[in-house]
């Protein structure tokens, strides 16, 4: 049985069919040596293929496991264990981004190993994409598999180092799993090695010289420590490496009212896109959008789940500067990324809304939970009634319409007069569309794993880590700024360099599956003291096993050599 798991582990896992492999089954590795020129393209647009299957599970495992969604109840999907922790070897999520994470890594490396380098520049440049496909591969496989770089790199497991299909797949004994400072250094050595060779920037959707070096910064930004505790050699290297993505002149950051409409513009045509994953409206026919990312934060033209939400967290980073008004009849938004947002204002049957006092109270047990009060006007007097409690709301700000009141529980809560927000079960749905509706085609997206903005962030971290505040505060107040218009920060050092650097990654980055890795990697906690199912009291250390996910059974079962699975508590 071992034998047969070992030849499937090797077909399916490592891509050594001779269709992966060799173009339509057809063509032998002697024509590939001779005649490069005329099958690499076909080779290569099976790599970026595996990419596509890669980033569902990629953006799951990284943004439902934050901070920035809440999820109206419990759910049968595996992904429901990214928001719960509760990890299990057994997660179907898991093993696809697995597999397609060693599939891409097996027919980079096959190219690679097939394709003579130094035959011509042009040959030369697509093997670079080879070798940033591959490096990126184990970038983001040791990030959800292996621990945080600044605890023990030398001795905590990374994945495997297998480049290639070995040329005797029956007889096969792979290597168990690198250490987490092995696998980071073969993600380098390969975003390098595509630094190098990459000549031809064919645009955002494929891999380009910039987009290895915008990588390497991110890398470098994950090795360069916490803020308590800062390795200077990675910080500076990080910094140099965004420098030449920022100095360059092939990116800009978009405009504020540009970048409000990022989700919409066709990765190819965004000069703020370094690397996307290409989707296109074919695969997204009828129930299809059901099934996209961005078919669980929303439901538009009546396709998708509109399950998850933005969670009051988020919510509440977005309003720390100015009362962002989704009303249709109010509309203004302070912050620029909160155009990312659409709560589903309801109507009532005479095509009017409902005003309401929504605030957030605490129930038995610490659970926090929403309220949608609905007001009364009498004058300059407004009221809102609770079932049988009527409550007089007082000032914050009443221009922006935020108030406060006295609650039968002797708190007092602060909320705002909104329209009422349509509930899926006891949740207003503040849909998310920042992975929704690229081209205005309902729920396609390409997934937007490198852009500009987080290459300014990274350069400002590490910076912050340099002790180098001015020049961070310039970068952070560049970001803040294109949203925030005049909401600069006055001044960054050590005493608010990291919560103030995190908050903005937290907000720009937000939905791109960044932010539970920034959490743990700077030795933070994370906390979800809001409205939703998950687990509202619990604080998850960086150092907290649940940290990394479990390699998958399936694979640990089929791999041809030992597979330590990551410890259980």
């Amino acid at each position: 049985m071992k034998k047969i798991l070992t030849i499937i582990f090797a077909i399916i896992t490592l891509s050594s069919c001779e269709l992966d492999r060799e173009p339509y089954g057809s063509m032998k590795s002697e024509s590939i040596n001779q005649n490069p020129e005329e099958v690499i393209d076909g080779l290569l647009n099976g790599v970026y293929a595996q990419l596509k299957a890669w980033s569902d599970p990629m953006h799951r495992l990284g943004e439902y496991a934050g901070d920035n969604i809440m999820i109206r109840g419990s759910s049968t999907d595996p992904f429901y264990e990214f928001i719960s922790f509760a990890r299990t070897p057994n997660n179907a999520r898991l093993s696809t981004f697995w597999d397609s994470g060693y599939k891409a890594i097996a027919q980079a490396s096959n190219i690679i190993n097939l394709v003579p380098q130094g035959k011509n520049a042009t040959l030369d440049s697509k093997l670079g994409e080879c070798y940033f496909v591959r490096g990126m591969m184990y970038f983001y496989l040791v990030r959800a598999y292996g621990r945080p770089y600044y605890q023990s790199p030398e001795t905590n497991l990374g994945v495997p180092i297998v480049n290639g299909t070995p040329e005797d797949v029956i007889n096969l004994n792979l290597p168990d799993r690198a250490t987490v400072k092995a696998t980071y250094e073969q993600a380098i050595a390969d975003l390098k090695k595509a630094e190098e060779l990459i000549s031809v920037n064919k645009g955002p959707i494929f891999a380009s010289k910039e987009a290895a070096q915008a990588m390497l910064s991110r890398i470098y930004l994950y090795m360069s420590g916490t803020y308590n505790n800062p390795d200077p050699t990675y910080s500076q290297l990080a910094v140099d490496y965004a420098n030449k993505v920022i100095n360059g002149s092939n990116y800009n950051l978009l405009p504020r009212d540009q970048f409000m409409k990022y989700n919409t513009f066709l990765p190819e045509s965004n000069r703020e896109t370094i690397f996307a994953i290409k989707r296109v409206a074919s695969e997204y026919s009828g129930s299809d959008h059901y099934y996209g990312i961005g078919g669980m934060y929303s439901n538009i033209g009546g396709q998708g789940w509109g399950e998850m939400y933005a969670s009051a967290k988020h919510i509440s980073l977005l309003n720390e500067t100015g009362r962002n008004d989704w009303r249709p009849e109010k509309y203004k938004i302070v912050d620029a990324r909160a155009a990312f947002i659409e709560p589903t204002y309801s109507k009532t049957t005479t095509g009017a809304y409902t005003e309401v006092f929504r605030f957030i109270k605490d129930d038995t047990g610490n659970v926090l939970n929403y309220v949608q009060a609905t007001i009364t006007r009498s004058g300059n007097t407004i009221t809102c009634k609770e079932g049988a409690d009527v409550y007089t709301l007082t000032p914050v700000d009443a221009t922006q319409e935020i108030y406060t009141i006295n609650y039968k529980n002797g708190k007092t809560y602060t909320g705002v007069i909104d329209n009422f927000i349509t509930l899926n079960r006891a949740f207003p749905q503040f849909y998310i569309i920042k992975a929704s509706r690229e081209g205005e085609n309902s729920q396609l997206h390409s997934p937007v794993l490198s852009r500009l903005g987080e290459v300014y962030l990274n350069r400002a971290e590490a910076y912050a880590k340099l002790q180098r505040f001015g020049e961070a505060l310039a970068d952070l107040n560049t970001i803040r700024t294109r949203s925030i218009v005049n909401g600069g920060y006055a001044s960054l050092d050590a005493s608010n360099a990291g919560d103030l650097i995190d908050k903005e990654r937290q907000l720009e980055l937000a939905f791109q599956a960044e932010r539970s890795f920034d959490v743990f990697r700077n030795g933070k906690p994370l906390t979800r003291a809001y409205p939703g199912p998950q687990s509202q009291t619990e604080s998850i250390t960086a150092t907290d096993y649940r940290v990394v996910y479990y390699i998958p059974q399936s694979a640990i079962n089929s791999y041809p050599g030992k597979l330590t699975q990551n410890p259980t508590n």
